[in-house]
């Protein structure tokens, strides 16, 4: 999908800052350091849509991305950061429960992880919200250039069971580096879009 005219329209920390808005919203969710930034970059072919810092950890924000009017893409907070505190963490929490519970124009989540480890609890917790809000989900594994060939097979296979994904919650492998998976991302960005 060509995308024309992506922006940001608001870091919120709050819900009071949520922007006011009926267009659709898919969530982009992961650990922080996982390649959420570089992948929001690469499917809509923007070197500097979202910021890619050095620091993990670095966004403590709710993104809202709009997408050609089409829809958001509301990237949350990388979270499993060693260095948050502990209040930190219970407002992320807290932050996560009011989206999820209280923001009607959700229609998916992508949860993104680093194809070359197993999925943390701080996933299944995020794998566990979605389903309890009946939301459609899809698992986007990242830097899966950095793995050798032989080991790409095994290793999306340790996500999934981990996950125990259904038939319904497709894995993806991508990166950013080599560009691929990118129709993959749009065709399951589309699907939960159709799904009203």
């Amino acid at each position: 999908m060509e995308v024309k005219n992506p922006y940001l329209v608001i870091s919120a920390p709050d819900s009071k800052s949520w922007p006011d808005s009926e267009l659709p919203e898919i969530v982009m969710a992961g650990r922080s350091n996982v390649g959420k930034s570089s992948l929001i970059n690469t499917i809509t072919r923007r070197k500097n849509l979202a910021y890619v810092g050095n620091t993990p950890g670095k966004t403590r924000l709710l993104n809202f991305f709009n997408i050609d009017d089409r829809f958001m893409l509301v990237d949350v907070p990388g979270y499993g950061y060693a260095n948050a505190s502990k209040k930190m963490l219970i407002q992320f929490g807290e932050m996560m429960e009011e989206y999820f519970g209280e923001r009607k124009q959700k229609k998916g989540l992508l949860i993104i992880v680093d194809a070359r480890h197993k999925p943390s609890e701080d996933d299944l917790t995020m794998i566990e919200y979605a389903r309890y809000h009946h939301m459609k989900l899809a698992i986007i594994a990242t830097k899966i250039d950095k793995l050798k060939k032989n080991e790409i097979k095994k290793c999306l296979e340790k996500i999934k069971t981990t996950f125990e994904l259904t038939d319904e919650e497709p894995l993806i492998a991508f990166s950013s580096e080599k560009k691929q998976g990118i129709d993959r991302v749009w065709q399951m960005i589309d699907e939960m879009l159709e799904d009203r």
